[in-house]
């Protein structure tokens, strides 16, 4: 699937009363995901410590 099919993807799986800032903020979600599993499967793993510095970053 490309880039373009994955956003009309999330998009359409998203309720019809959604906002323009959380489609923005899902497409933030998938993309930062996505790159996570990517440095996974480098092996690029983050340490315990730097992941939950991140995930609280990325949550608020």
């Amino acid at each position: 699937m490309n880039a373009k099919e994955e956003v009309i993807k999330l998009i359409k799986d998203l309720p019809d009363n959604v906002t323009m800032e959380d489609i923005i903020q899902e497409l933030y979600i998938h993309i930062k995901f996505q790159q996570g599993v990517r440095e996974l499967n480098d092996g690029k793993p983050l340490s315990p410590k730097t992941a939950k510095i991140k995930s609280g970053k990325w949550l608020h």
